[in-house]
C-alpha cells in the first residue's frame, strides 16, 4: 500500500537514476485504556477515541492511522508520522495522558510506544547459517549473501518507455540495488512463467495488468554488499520521488534468503525443471495442436458432412419444390380446365339464352306478322282505320316498347269480337226471320205449279238472301276466328316475356353468385 509523502528531508537517495529513495519508518503504537461499561446498552466510538488522539498531538498530524486491535478493555491504535524526529514530541504528548469522554464519569488512559522495527540483525543470520547443516558457506547461496524483498511496485522497477509499465524488469533490480556492492545474481519469480508450476508456491507469475508488487531475491558477490544492503534497508521503506516534486512511499519486507534460492543447485535445479516443463508445455502445445489439427479435420469432415446434408436438403428440398410446381401446374392446368368448362358453360348458356331470345324475337317476329296479318285484314274491312293500323304495326316492331299497343290492339279486337258477336246475333235474327217468312209462304201455297213457282220464288229469294248473308258470315267467322287466334298468340306473347324476363333475372343471379 502506497502512501503520499509531504516531508521528504530524511529521505535518503537509492537510485537517482529511477528516483527512488529510502525513508525511515516512523511508527508508534498508542493503547487507550477503557472504563468499566456500567450501563447495558452503552458504548464507547472508536472512532471518536481516534479524533480525540488525533486532537491531542494537534499542530501535529499522523500520516496515517488505524486501529490495530479493539476489546472491551483497551483500544490498540497504530499510527505512522512524516519524520522520525517527530516521534518523541507526539509520544510526550501522548504517553501518560487521559482522554475525556461524553456521558463517561471515567477518564481513558493513554499509553504511547515507538514501534520496535522487526529486522533480521546480523546475529541472525550468523547465527542461521553457522547452525544449519545442510548449508555450505563456501558456496554461493548458501551462505548470508542474498536478500529476499517482498512487496516492491512493479511499476517503479519497470523499464522506461517499456510496452509493458507494470512489468518490472531483472535490469532495474540490478542497476538500484547495485548501490550496496556488486550483484551476482538477481530472480524475480513473477517473470518465470513456470516458477509456480516448478516449485508448487504461489509466486504471483507475471500477466498484464494482474499485480502491482513483486517480490525479487538480490545476491551479491561479497558479504560486504550483503551486509551494508541489510543495514542500509533496516527500518526503511521504499520512496518514489516523481519528476514534479511529489513523492509516494510503500513498506517492504526485507529479510536474508534461508532456502538456497540463487544456489547453484536450486539454480540447476529450476533450470531442468524449467526444460522439463518447456518440453512438457512443447509437448503440450503439440498435443494441442495435433488436437486443433484433429479438431479442424473432424470440423472439416463435419462441414463436409454438413455440406453434403445440406446438398441432400437441397436436392430434397429442389424434389419437393419440383414436386409442389408440378402439383402447382396440375392444379392449375385443372383450374384452368374447370374454368374452361365453366366458361363453356357459361358461353353454353349464354348461347342459349341468346337462342332462347332469338327464339322469343322469332315469335315475336311472328306474332308481330301475325298482327300485321291481322291487321291487313283488317284494314280492308276499315279503311278509316288505315292510318290508326300503320302506327300500331310501327310500334309493335319493338317488342318490349310496344306492349300498350298490343293491349289496345287486344282492346280492338275484343271490340271487334263484340260487333261479330252482335252481327251473329244479328244473322240469327234475320235468319229466323227469314224462315218464319218462308214457313208462312209455304203454309198459304196449295198447288204444284204454285208451290214450284212460290217455292221456286220462296228459293230465288233464299238464295238471293241467304247468299250474301252466308258469305257475311263466313267472313265473319273467319274474322271472329282470327281474332282469336291473335288474341291468343298475345297471351301467349305476354306469358313467354314475363318468362324470358324471370329466367334471365335467374340466370344473372347465378352467374353472380357463381363468380
Amino acid at each position: 500500500m502506497t502512501t503520499i509523502v509531504h516531508d521528504t528531508t530524511e529521505a535518503v537517495c537509492l537510485s537517482a537514476g529511477y528516483n527512488l529513495y529510502l525513508k525511515p519508518i516512523a511508527k508508534m503504537t498508542v493503547s487507550v485504556a477503557l472504563p468499566q461499561l456500567k450501563l447495558p446498552g452503552k458504548s464507547i466510538s472508536n472512532w471518536e477515541v481516534m479524533e480525540r488522539v488525533k486532537a491531542m498531538v494537534a499542530p501535529e498530524q499522523f500520516s496515517a492511522l488505524r486501529i490495530s486491535k479493539s476489546t472491551m478493555d483497551f483500544i490498540r491504535f497504530e499510527g505512522e508520522v512524516e519524520n522520525k524526529t517527530v516521534v518523541k514530541s507526539l509520544l510526550g504528548r501522548l504517553d501518560g495522558k487521559s482522554i475525556k469522554l461524553s456521558g463517561f464519569t471515567d477518564v481513558l488512559k493513554v499509553r504511547a510506544v515507538e514501534n520496535k522495527v522487526d529486522f533480521p540483525t546480523r546475529h541472525d543470520w550468523d547465527s542461521f547459517f553457522r547452525d544449519a547443516k545442510d548449508m555450505n558457506e563456501t558456496l554461493p547461496g548458501e551462505r548470508p549473501d542474498t536478500i529476499h524483498l517482498e512487496g516492491l511496485p512493479c511499476r517503479w522497477f519497470s523499464q522506461k518507455d517499456s510496452q509493458y509499465p507494470d512489468r518490472p524488469s531483472e535490469e532495474v533490480l540490478i542497476a538500484v540495488f547495485q548501490t550496496f556492492g556488486k550483484v551476482r545474481n538477481v530472480d524475480i519469480p513473477m517473470l518465470d512463467p513456470y516458477r509456480e508450476e516448478m516449485m508448487g508456491k504461489n509466486f504471483s507469475t507475471f500477466s498484464f495488468g494482474g499485480h502491482l508488487n513483486f517480490e525479487a531475491y538480490v545476491q551479491y558477490q561479497e558479504y560486504c554488499g550483503f551486509t551494508k544492503a541489510m543495514d542500509t534497508l533496516r527500518g526503511m521503506k521504499l520512496m518514489l520521488k516523481g519528476d514534479d516534486g511529489k513523492a509516494v512511499a510503500c513498506n517492504i519486507k526485507v529479510t536474508f534468503d534461508t532456502s538456497k534460492h540463487l544456489g547453484d543447485t536450486s539454480v540447476k535445479k529450476r533450470n531442468l525443471e524449467r526444460l522439463k516443463l518447456q518440453e512438457l508445455e512443447r509437448q503440450r502445445e503439440e498435443q494441442k495442436q495435433r488436437e486443433k489439427e484433429e479438431e479442424e479435420r473432424r470440423k472439416e469432415e463435419e462441414r463436409y458432412d454438413g455440406r453434403q446434408k445440406e446438398e441432400k436438403e437441397r436436392k430434397k428440398e429442389e424434389r419437393l419444390r419440383k414436386r409442389e410446381q408440378k402439383l402447382r401446374e396440375r392444379e392449375e392446368r385443372r383450374n384452368l380446365k374447370k374454368m374452361r368448362r365453366q366458361q363453356e358453360e357459361e358461353q353454353k348458356k349464354l348461347q342459349m339464352k341468346i337462342a332462347l331470345e332469338e327464339r322469343r324475337l322469332l315469335l315475336a317476329q311472328r306474332n308481330l306478322e301475325s298482327i300485321r296479318l291481322i291487321a291487313e285484314l283488317l284494314a280492308r274491312a276499315k279503311r278509316k282505320e288505315k292510318a290508326r293500323q300503320e302506327e300500331e304495326l310501327a310500334r309493335l316492331q319493338q317488342l318490349e316498347a310496344c306492349r300498350r299497343k298490343q293491349e289496345e290492339e287486344l282492346r280492338r279486337v275484343e271490340v271487334e269480337k263484340e260487333r261479330a258477336l252482335e252481327l251473329q246475333r244479328r244473322e240469327k235474327e234475320l235468319r229466323e226471320r227469314l224462315l218464319s217468312n218462308l214457313l208462312k209462304n209455304s203454309g198459304k201455297t196449295t198447288g204444284p205449279a204454285g208451290m214450284q213457282d212460290q217455292g221456286g220464288t220462296g228459293v230465288n229469294e233464299d238464295a238471293f238472301i241467304n247468299i250474301p248473308i252466308y258469305k257475311s258470315t263466313s267472313s265473319l267467322s273467319r274474322r271472329m276466328r282470327q281474332k282469336t287466334h291473335f288474341y291468343r298468340q298475345l297471351q301467349f306473347s305476354k306469358v313467354m316475356r314475363s318468362f324470358s324476363i324471370s329466367s334471365v333475372k335467374f340466370c344473372n343471379l347465378g352467374s353472380r353468385d357463381f363468380f
